[in-house]
């Protein structure tokens, strides 16, 4: 019979938060033993089963890793779906399960706990994508192991995997360069995420190698501030090149450029940058940056299992490679 009462419950009945329920039933610091105590009488009380789910939390044998992703990336994001399917059969391969959760962003915003770390239901938690700072800032205050995929925050030094994304978009810049194009645009939100800003860099670097000014106009946002695409403002003065942040908004930049009546490759090329299903489908299929998703997914499943197992790991920021793939958006 699964336990109705959450930690939540008895926040609510103590006017304490979720996080010193947690803390006291996993027996952590930062609760006076009185209060703990108090959380504990309440906790049996109200018919909460914690002490097999907290000892299950401090030795950590749950078996169980987290992944928390934002839902504005893996509701129609194919590279993040897949990269998780990934993280389930790596971790299944080292005998955990993995349990996914979407966080919302008015969970966000009002500092809502995942439900799996409310209900000590997981011994660590990988964080596919970007979530906002304040927000990780809560997680961590929990003391579970964690790490994040396909990202970096600033504001916190913790683990990460990611793909190379400033020489990745070095690379593309370069390519498009060697073919002999000078006026280059480059598509994304450089603000939205640590990754488009980091392959804007790349694009950036390719230029100043090369003595190719940096061009404001041609620096194109592509997304809005809960990173749902938009059609681009072409510029006026069009480049012949646009490096794109991502296979998706190559593939909607085709369309739209074909919609104005531009032939790609003929008049405008186009490169992208994760090969996955957006390379593709688009018409001519793209150009792109293809991202080491396998490697990926195993080094931060590798990491966060020794993470559990041993507190002090650390692997700092990991660097996954990858490689261009020439296909046919490029003239």
């Amino acid at each position: 019979m699964i336990n109705s009462v959450t930690m939540s419950d008895i926040a609510k009945e103590l006017g304490v938060s979720t996080v010193t329920i947690s803390k006291a039933l996993s027996d952590k610091d930062g609760v006076s033993e009185a209060l703990r105590q108090k959380i504990k009488d309440k906790a049996e009380e109200m018919g909460y089963r914690y002490n097999s789910m907290a000892r299950s939390m401090k030795d950590g044998v749950s078996g169980n890793v987290g992944v928390l992703v934002s839902e504005r990336y893996f509701s129609d994001n194919a590279f993040y779906s897949n990269l998780y399917k990934r993280n389930v059969t790596d971790l299944a391969a080292l005998g955990y399960s993995c349990i996914l959760e979407i966080i919302t962003r008015s969970d966000q915003e009002e500092g809502i706990l995942p439900n799996m770390v409310i209900n000590n239901k997981v011994d660590g938690i990988i964080i596919l994508g970007h979530l906002r700072s304040a927000y990780i800032a809560k997680i961590a205050e929990i003391g579970l192991p964690y790490i994040f995929e396909d990202f970096y925050d600033q504001k916190s030094d913790a683990d990460s995997v990611v793909s190379d994304n400033v020489y990745g978009c070095y690379q593309l810049t370069n390519y498009l360069i060697k073919k002999g194009f000078t006026r280059m645009a480059f598509v994304g939100s450089i603000k939205s995420t640590s990754s488009i800003m980091d392959r804007y860099l790349g694009y950036y670097k390719g230029l100043l190698e090369n003595d190719i000014p940096l061009r404001k106009d041609w620096i194109i946002p592509d997304r809005d501030e809960i990173s749902s695409f938009d059609r681009v403002a072409l510029p006026d003065d069009m480049p012949e090149a646009f490096v794109c942040n991502c296979d998706e908004a190559a593939y909607k930049l085709v369309l739209q450029l074909k919609e104005a009546g531009y032939d790609v490759p003929g008049q405008i090329s186009v490169v992208g940058f994760d090969d996955f299903i957006y390379a593709s489908f688009s018409y001519p299929k793209l150009t792109t940056y293809r991202v080491g998703l396998e490697t990926m997914s195993e080094t931060v499943v590798d990491a966060i299992v020794k993470k559990i197992k041993d507190p002090g790991y650390r692997i700092g920021r990991k660097v996954v490679g990858g490689s261009i793939v020439i296909r046919e958006s490029v003239k």
